[in-house]
């Protein structure tokens, strides 16, 4: 039997709800996970939150600033909000040079935040991949997947669709998805980032209608593999 890959995960921005739902997930299923902030110490904090809910768990989790994080990671997820999309990935672009970044970022843009308003570059994800060039893999995952999902116990009851820049980055990347105990499929390439990122919308606005805080997506007809 081959031993489950692991990484060394940098979470830029990861003092967020997403980061921390994340990293909480990530640790547990064996993968070292840093979580990136601005400021040091808020990295230390939202370590503490993660680490008091976790149990035995076999990864490893720190934190660091952003830059530390990503120079010392395998992998890099970006967290950050969506205003902060840019500059973020812009004064990292030197450390993130021929990594694997999985973008979690969705085009949220208040006050009308279920309205679907991509930017220009046609997603989120590939404004990343402009910004960091071709020696980088983008890939989309996570965004229509709340928070209180990921950090409850046990497997969530929605799917990811995964999409983005080389379909053996897709698949490491669905390996993570998996490592969360979600249910991810591959959504093909970078350009259809903008079906994926503008449903997380179409998601707050259905929260809103039925009164609910976590409404995903399912993926039906398809039977499962062995």
């Amino acid at each position: 039997m081959t031993d489950k890959k692991t990484y060394t995960l940098g979470i830029v921005g990861g003092t967020g709800n997403e980061g921390k739902g994340l990293a909480f997930r990530w640790v547990q299923a064996g993968h070292d996970v840093i979580i990136g902030s601005r400021q040091y110490e808020k990295a230390q904090k939202a370590v503490e939150e993660v680490a008091a809910l976790l149990e035995n768990a076999p990864g490893t989790l720190c934190g660091m600033e952003n830059s530390d994080a990503v120079a010392a990671c395998d992998i890099a997820v970006i967290t950050v909000p969506y205003a902060a999309h840019r500059p973020t990935l812009e004064s990292l672009k030197d450390v993130l040079d021929g990594k694997l970044v999985v973008d979690v970022v969705v085009p949220i843009v208040p006050p009308k935040v279920t309205k679907v308003q991509m930017p220009e570059a046609g997603s989120v994800a590939q404004e990343a991949q402009a910004i960091l060039g071709e020696n980088c893999n983008v890939v989309d995952a996570f965004q229509n997947i709340s928070h209180e999902r990921l950090m409850g116990k046990g497997d969530v009851d929605c799917d990811v669709l995964v999409c983005g820049k080389g379909k053996a980055a897709r698949q490491v990347v669905l390996e993570l998805v998996a490592d969360t105990g979600l249910k991810g499929w591959d959504a093909g390439p970078i350009e259809n980032a903008v079906v994926v990122e503008g449903l997380t919308s179409i998601l707050i606005g259905l929260n809103i209608q039925h009164h609910v805080h976590a409404s995903g997506i399912r993926i039906t007809g398809i039977p499962d593999s062995e």
